[in-house]
């Protein structure tokens, strides 16, 4: 004899909303999905219930091989964390978001290197944000000691891009 399912019993993909103890065992189950998925982040909606997880990963930067060689100058190493350069009185932050290139198209010079002397209102990158290009322009005479974004490397809003020192 078969058996019949039964319609009174809630299916593992039923999301109640009715306690803590239903939503953080979905929150855990999705974390699982992650984990089992290497996605970074789900959100899902059920019954008007709305859940997003997502997790942190930092990603480090690499230049190809031989990059340096054709023209593009290096990123100087940041010796400080990311919230002592924020602190900097000389660092330069991202008024958007946007990506930043270093020249005003691909192939161009740079508008600055490290060494390079810069006066106020001088460009020192360009941000393109919803296609339109925006100079970003120095806020004080001095001179480049770090780039700190590479060419082509999306940015956030109060993301440091450039010490001038």
């Amino acid at each position: 004899m078969a058996r019949q399912p039964d319609n009174n019993a809630k299916s593992k993909n039923d999301v109640k909303s009715d306690g803590k103890g239903d939503d953080s065992a979905l929150i855990r189950e999705l974390a699982m999905l992650l984990d089992e998925t290497n996605l970074t982040e789900i959100e899902i909606e059920r019954s008007g219930l709305r859940v997003r997880v997502a997790r942190n990963i930092s990603i480090a930067a690499s230049l190809p091989a031989g990059v340096a060689a054709i023209g593009v100058a290096p990123v100087a190493a940041a010796p400080a964390t990311v919230g002592d350069i924020a602190k900097h009185p000389g660092v330069v932050p991202s008024p958007m978001v946007g990506t930043a290139y270093w020249a005003s198209e691909p192939g161009a010079k740079p508008f600055i290197e490290v060494g390079s002397k810069v006066s106020v209102g001088q460009t020192l990158l360009i941000i393109e944000a919803m296609k339109t290009m925006n100079q970003i322009p120095s806020s004080r005479a001095g001179t480049v000691t770090q780039i700190l974004v590479e060419d082509g490397q999306p940015v956030e809003f109060g993301e440091p891009l450039v010490i001038i020192e």
